[in-house]
């Protein structure tokens, strides 16, 4: 019988993580965001209809209905159609205009927020979407007067100041610029954002002594957390001052604190000499950096939907931001936005160097939405075009993998392990990734050697451990060692229901079935959807004498179980009313 291990998510955790640690120190969260959108719900999907009928109630159930099954774009229109029944009404607006501005129709949001402020001049999301359009407009006056009166509270607190600041310096006015920003300085939770901007206002400004001692003070220090846009706006200072050497270490740095980032080039922009241009160029691009810095903030805060407001601010002042276009489509993406999530992927400028994760991204993106093949076809390409990278190779053995074409995939993870230069510690996942392929394409030995290559790599690695500790005992080998690593990956992840089933397994296996017991329980209790779990379960509470619980437990599995040949060993087991010597090594 094949091994059947339940995997914990950290292979996919690792290939699609988060690539947007852009502004430094994490000062915005959802707390921030409260009372800021609460029309706007979390995880859009698609594919709802709704119909509303011709009245303006009907439209606002339709509103509400299409909201709490998270049709953001639906619910704006029948939102929009209500308020053309009641145009005044302030609850409508409110909702309204958050929900267009979430969509990306900014115009129509913009619209009604302009409405809404006859009502409630204070309107914070509302004041900013109008605030920034008259920037891009050119009515700098009106929105350095609309930022003025905003009090500086909640959201505001920071928002407002770095807004006023790079509309006043859109003007030319940079002094008034640094003094808006000023009062952040004395905030802890602030001060690195007070620190980023007035750094880019007075390079911007060139003033180069006063920008230097700020970039410096964001990523000076070996223990300092490198941010990507805080390296990019510094790196490219060092390298149009003249320091070189001082950029060069800074990518070095960044590099070693994210050896799988690919979002930075260090060699490419050190190519480029003293001529590498400012990230932020004007007033209107420094806005978009603030309302970018917003939404990345508030993402990882978890506001979606509020981050996703922001996130399309920047992109309406900034089109080709790459970045603004990768944090959008992220969020689109953790909805479930697929095809929405792709397009913003699939416009970004090629030579980016968040091009190429982005098409990552699009690969990741039509496997989830049931087009593996055309994913696969996507990471071949990217692999064939881009020799020296080994990433895509590893997308496309994961894609393979969770296909079930387990030879495929170890082909494509043994192409990428060729394409590594240096294997380093952090590469153990590239070797247990192919050691999961090997192992269900019945190449044991082969198995056994990636994973031993991965632990000694990454010595303590909890998945490994358990991996390779659960394959020792369903082979009936090493068994004694195979507890002691199951045990220490237990000891590391104490509430990982595949790992703690692994551990109730072995001791079933060497006949403890008491702790089995226990320890299998718990297993259920942390994995109750688990089909594997819960037949391990059946199988030590029949060992123990408990026989109706166990019998329940088979049919449980039975009925969560999709796996044909492990549907029928259940059924097998049910007709048998006990354990099978074939899949539990009993008699």
């Amino acid at each position: 019988m094949a091994v059947r291990h339940r995997l914990s998510p950290i292979l996919r955790r690792i290939g699609a993580a988060a690539f947007l640690a852009i502004l430094p120190g994490g000062c915005v969260g959802a707390a921030d965001a409260e009372g800021l959108a609460p029309a706007l719900a979390a995880a859009p999907t698609e594919g709802l209809a709704v119909s509303a009928g011709q009245s303006a109630l009907g439209a606002y159930l339709a509103a509400r209905w299409a909201h709490a099954s998270h049709e953001i774009g639906a619910a704006a229109d029948f939102y929009s159609r209500a308020l053309s029944a009641d145009p005044e009404n302030v609850e409508l607006l409110q909702r309204a205009h958050l929900l267009l501005a979430a969509e990306g129709r900014l115009d129509e949001a913009v619209t009604l927020a302009r409405r809404l402020l006859s009502f409630d001049s204070e309107a914070a999301v509302a004041a900013m979407l109008v605030a920034s359009r008259d920037v891009k407009e050119g009515r700098l006056t009106a929105a350095e007067d609309r930022l003025a009166k905003l009090p500086r509270r909640g959201i505001n607190s920071f928002m407002a100041p770095m807004m006023l600041a790079w509309t006043r310096a859109a003007q030319g006015r940079f002094d008034p610029a640094l003094a808006a920003l000023a009062p952040m300085a004395g905030t802890s939770p602030l001060a690195p954002l007070h620190d980023f901007h007035a750094a880019l206002i007075n390079d911007l400004a060139d003033r180069r002594a006063a920008a230097e001692k700020l970039y410096d003070s964001l990523v000076t220090g070996e223990a300092t957390p490198l941010t990507l846009r805080a390296v990019e706006a510094a790196g490219a200072f060092y390298q149009r001052i003249g320091r070189i050497e001082k950029a060069r270490a800074l990518y070095a740095r960044y590099r070693g604190q994210h050896p799988g980032s690919g979002l930075l080039d260090g060699d490419s922009l050190l190519a480029q000499g003293g001529k590498l241009p400012r990230i932020v160029t004007s007033g209107q691009e420094g806005l978009a950096e603030a309302m970018f810095g917003a939404a990345t903030s508030i993402r990882q805060g978890n506001a979606l939907d509020v981050a996703l407001v922001f996130g399309r601010l920047a992109l309406d002042l900034r089109p080709n931001f790459p970045l603004a276009q990768v944090l959008v489509a992220d969020i689109l993406q953790s909805q479930e936005r697929f095809d929405q999530a792709n397009e913003i992927y699939r416009a970004i400028d090629p030579a980016s160097p968040a091009w190429w994760s982005a098409q990552l991204r699009v690969a990741e993106n039509l496997e989830d939405s049931g087009r593996a093949d055309q994913a696969a076809t996507l990471l071949r390409d990217m692999a064939g075009q881009r020799p020296e990278r080994w990433d895509a190779l590893v997308s496309l053995g994961d894609v393979l993998r969770r296909g079930k074409k387990f030879a495929d995939a170890a082909e494509s993870y043994g192409q990428a392990i060729t394409r590594v230069p240096r294997i380093e510690r952090h590469h153990w996942t590239l070797f247990y990734s192919r050691g999961i392929a090997l192992e269900r394409s019945q190449r044991w030995p082969e198995a056994e050697t990636d994973f031993l290559k991965a632990l000694e790599l990454e010595r303590d690695q909890p998945y490994v451990l358990n991996y390779l500790g659960y394959t020792w005992v369903e082979r009936g080998i090493n068994l004694d060692q195979a507890r002691k690593m199951i045990e220490k990956a237990a000891s590391l992840r104490p509430d990982d229901g595949a790992i703690i089933d692994s551990l109730g397994w072995v001791l079933y296996r060497l006949g403890d079935y008491p702790e089995a017991v226990r320890n299998l329980e718990r297993a259920v209790e942390l994995r109750p959807e688990d089909p594997t779990i819960n037949d391990h379960l059946g199988d030590a509470l029949w060992r123990v004498g408990r026989r109706d619980e166990a019998r329940f437990q088979w049919q449980r599995a039975l009925l969560l179980e999709t796996d044909a040949e492990a549907k029928q060993g259940l059924e097998a087991k049910l007709k048998a009313g006990r354990p099978l010597a074939a899949t539990d090594g009993g008699t």
